[in-house]
């Protein structure tokens, strides 16, 4: 046995005072009698010997005198390693949530296997297109509980990434790692790679294949394009079966109230089929395969189209050429205004852009400006002079979303990296941005960086203050000899500015509104959304299911659109064969671990026990 602190062991010196104390406590007065004063001389030289004895004893002494050590020994903290198997120790369960896991009843056989691992310690790792940890390190109960609760998804799964999750769980103890999967389709590397790669490191690693094969008739992808005469919607209907469909689809459309026709396609066996939409009309259109079938998550479709309102831009530079207002200018119902000063009346406008390049903001200014903010307002803040600490009022620090230093200039240009992945920086061409200048700062508590520069000054970041929202744009849209960077000149940028004010209220792309599962998006704060499996409340929303989400006071069209997950006709014997073909891998770390198994916790029990004892004798000697 060993002892975590060796010295908590000096507590035992505490016996000391206790045997004093009983060998000097009070005894009888004795009284001499004559007729026996032999016989009394003799005890007094057996006193000693007599008291030791009756120390020993006296049970209420050995108690304290156990309970003294006890206590002691459970201060130091006494362990015993012991070798434990790596792999009885802890079950990282990887569960397939992707839409093909909705084929027929595929999903609950996967919760009937899965509960046949549950072990005294799990973990469950969701393998959507990205990972999400569940619960961790928990008992069979809570794990079986999990499990019951659990939905299918409706998103392309990464399942090796998945795996990469639960490899990190076990990396200390060791242990087992289930994948229950129909492993038809998946994104990122091969999940037989990645097996390899967990069994090297001995891990027990076992693939659990899901569900048989059957036919399908899905929609596999719907494009909405803007004409002149408005919106027209493309949509692709494919036949995995082996027999010639006639195909009946229901189109319902939701603008106030509901308008439903109904339509017939031929599809071929293993064949697709397409038909156009025009003049989509406002809200939300709903597109049905109006018969059953194996996989429901692909057989609806939903289109949203946002009632356009026009929407008002205040821009407040001190330039009569701005890159930002032109490309925010061409966004249809988007009306923007130039002002050299911030006006009054800023309740009229959904986003103001603040981009003064040689003028600092007053004192009144940034009032007006903090009240809109507090009062639900949008405002992007441009990198400029009059943002940086020696030029910006301390009021005007506190409402950006980064604390600003000085003006940098750079010779090399400045590496960038998307922080935080989101739809404003999707497809943005970082490594074609040469920044010649930029302002330092360093993001506030609460704020959110999505693209940084490489020692982490934030260049675009964004946060919530009171019930509004604040931007901040490092790439400073200055024209001429002083520009800060060629980002204006990229045909990225015009693209950024649809993103970024269709995001903070404008109309914005129409793609906004139309995502496909799997998309990720993150709020300005944490709020409430619904999504097609209830409300929760979030910063970071994942659109893993197929439907309508309300986000943000937007209604967004969530669909499938993936040809291979709908395809569920694809048999994954090949991927058994490929697991289970090799021999085994070479294993690179013991089969076992030593783990310390701790005694205070039984040493505290007993002590417990002892005083319970020591209570019970006190009282039946009458003595309490």
């Amino acid at each position: 046995m060993a002892f975590e602190t060796p010295l908590a062991l000096l507590a035992l010196a505490s016996v000391i005072p206790l045997i004093i104390l009983y060998l000097l406590r009070p005894k009888p007065l004795m009284v001499r009698i004559p007729s026996v004063m032999f016989l009394m001389q003799v005890e007094e030289k057996k006193r000693f010997f007599t008291s030791i004895t009756k120390l020993i004893k006296d049970p209420l002494f050995l108690i304290q005198l156990l309970v003294l050590i006890l206590l002691a020994l459970a201060a130091a903290a006494p362990y015993i390693i012991t070798n434990e198997p790596l792999s009885d120790e802890h079950t990282v369960l990887v569960m397939d949530m992707s839409a093909s896991m909705q084929t027929d009843d595929r999903f609950q056989e996967a919760i009937a296997k899965a509960e046949d691992y549950v072990s005294k310690k799990n973990s469950i790792v969701l393998a959507h297109n990205v990972p999400v940890t569940l619960l961790e390190g928990q008992d069979a109960t809570t794990t079986q509980a999990a499990l019951s609760s659990l939905r299918p998804g409706a998103t392309v799964a990464d399942i090796s990434a998945a795996m990469g999750t639960g490899m990190r769980m076990l990396s200390q103890g060791g242990g087992r790692l289930i994948v229950i999967s129909d492993l038809t389709n998946w994104e990122g590397e091969d999940p037989v790679s990645a097996k390899n790669l967990a069994e090297s490191y001995g891990l027990k690693v076992e693939f659990v294949q899901i569900g048989n094969t059957a036919d399908n008739i899905g929609i596999i992808q719907g494009r909405l394009e803007t004409t002149q005469s408005g919106y027209t919607y493309n949509c692709v209907l494919k036949n995995y079966g082996s027999s010639d469909q006639n195909v009946p689809v229901e189109i319902t459309t939701t603008d106030g109230e509901s308008v439903t026709k109904n339509i017939d396609l031929p599809v071929k066996a293993k064949s697709t089929q397409q038909f156009v939409l025009t003049n989509m009309s406002t809200g939300i259109t709903t597109i049905k395969i109006n018969r059953d079938d194996s996989l429901p998550a692909d057989d609806t479709a939903y289109v949203s189209v946002p009632r356009v309102s026009n929407k008002r831009v205040l821009f407040v530079s001190d330039q009569s050429l701005l890159p930002s207002m032109t490309s925010v200018s061409l966004m249809p119902g988007i009306q923007t205004t130039l002002a050299t000063g911030v006006p009054q009346d800023l309740a009229r406008f959904s986003v103001v852009v603040v981009a003064k390049a040689n003028q600092s903001l007053s004192s009144g200014e940034i009032s007006l400006l903090s009240s809109y903010i507090n009062g639900g307002g949008k405002v992007i803040f441009i990198a400029s002079d009059g943002l940086a600490a020696q030029g910006a009022d301390l009021e005007l620090q506190k409402l950006l979303p980064v604390r600003t230093s000085n003006i940098t200039e750079t010779q090399r240009g400045l590496q960038m990296k998307v922080n935080q992945s989101t739809r404003l920086t999707d497809d943005l061409a970082l490594d074609e941005i040469a920044v010649y200048k930029y302002l330092n700062a360093t993001p506030r508590l609460g704020s959110t960086s999505l693209v940084v520069a490489d020692e982490g000054t934030p260049m675009l970041a964004f946060a919530a203050v009171g019930e509004g929202t604040v931007v901040y744009v490092g790439f400073s849209d200055q024209l001429g000899e002083g520009a800060w960077n060629n980002f204006h000149n990229l045909p990225d940028f015009p693209v950024f500015w649809f993103k970024l004010v269709g995001w903070l209220g404008g109309s914005g792309d129409i793609s906004e509104y139309n995502l496909k599962t799997g998309a990720v998006s993150t709020l300005a704060k944490e709020q409430q959304i619904t999504t097609p499996d209830g409300t929760e409340i979030t910063k970071r929303v994942l659109y893993s299911s197929a439907g309508l989400y309300e986000v943000a006071g937007r209604t967004i069209a969530v669909n499938l659109y993936n040809d291979k997950e709908s395809d569920t006709t694809i048999d994954a014997t090949d991927v058994m064969e490929r697991a289970y073909s090799k021999d085994e891998p070479a294993v690179v770390r013991a089969t076992t671990y030593e783990s310390k198994n701790y005694l205070d916790t039984i040493m505290i029990a007993l002590v417990l026990l002892l005083v319970i004892l020591e209570l019970y004798i006190i009282k039946k000697r009458g003595e309490l």
